[in-house]
């Protein structure tokens, strides 16, 4: 028991029972000079629970380990422990989330999966679905450095079809560089035989998951989970414009700000981030290694 309780356990039984606040002190254990010492808290504690508060009401879905790490950067020298004890003080919670599903596991009882070695060695994408005010549904292409963990690019629109898969890919590709791999489920959009050919006519090699087994894209469904925990559930959308500004934001400050728990609570793509070279890799060919997009007929 913590002096404070023991304190108010002492007031409580010396109110009750009338008995003295000696007698009371050495019945619980607490020296009588820890019981009239008037407790006193540092200076800063005011602002700093303003800044704990502030924090967590706008980023409801962060607990008090990330809301430590922008503190942090913004400034604070404070420690895990201290925020945490405000944090419980303060009555702060994270609402409860949905009990997971359990695994389905190959025959040999395995989870194969090919493992990023640097940036640009896997990248993986998937489709991410919510609906404008009016009830219309929109679509979001989710690209993610699987190394990095950074969001590459979130590509919104009412419908998405395995050209557009290409369209966002020749963009990426010619910004960042071909990928090694490029992860993906099984959907129609990822299978197609034109996105399949293009992709291996540019330099990379397709990486499917076994069917029903999402969590060999672990890393893509990840942050798809977040970014309909932390972004999707709590905004509603008048326009779809309005729709890919605001998810647009929110993809800078994940890959800028947001505190990512793998990465010891580094966000994944800071300004002012070297990554180790990549290993030496052959030389591209003279000629441009990025095929022609499918035309539609």
């Amino acid at each position: 028991m913590s002096p404070a309780r023991r304190r108010q356990c002492i007031d409580h039984a010396v109110m009750k029972f009338g008995v003295s606040e000696r007698l009371a002190c050495r019945v619980l254990g607490q020296h009588r000079s820890t019981q009239r010492k008037e407790p006193r808290g540092r200076v800063d504690d005011a602002a700093l629970t303003s800044d704990i508060v502030e924090l967590a009401t706008q980023y409801g879905r962060y607990g008090y380990r990330r809301i430590t790490a922008l503190l942090q950067e913004a400034g604070w020298l404070v420690n895990l422990k201290r925020v945490e004890r405000i944090w419980r003080q303060e009555g702060l919670k994270v609402p409860a989330r949905q009990p997971k599903r359990g695994r389905l596991w190959l025959n040999d009882g395995s989870c194969i999966r090919l493992r990023p070695e640097y940036p640009n060695h896997v990248w993986s994408y998937d489709f991410v679905e919510d609906r404008t005010h009016n009830g219309r549904k929109f679509r979001m292409l989710n690209v993610i450095d699987e190394f990095t963990r950074e969001c590459i690019a979130i590509r919104i629109d009412r419908k998405l079809k395995s050209t557009d898969v290409i369209d966002v890919l020749s963009d990426l590709f010619i910004l960042r560089g071909v990928p090694g791999h490029v992860r993906s489920d099984n959907g129609p959009e990822f299978v197609a035989k034109a996105v399949r050919e293009w992709i291996t006519a540019v330099g990379a090699k397709t990486a499917f998951i076994e069917p029903g087994s999402p969590w060999e894209n672990g890393y893509c469904e990840s942050f798809n989970s977040r970014l309909r925990d932390e972004l999707l559930n709590g905004e509603l959308f008048y326009s779809l414009a309005e729709a890919r500004i605001i998810i647009e934001a929110w993809r800078q400050h994940y890959n800028t700000r947001r505190p990512h728990s793998s990465l010891g609570y580094r966000p994944p793509a800071p300004n002012a981030v070297l990554w180790p070279a990549t290993p030496t890799r052959p030389a591209a060919p003279a000629t441009s290694n990025v095929a022609a997009k499918p035309t539609m007929h």
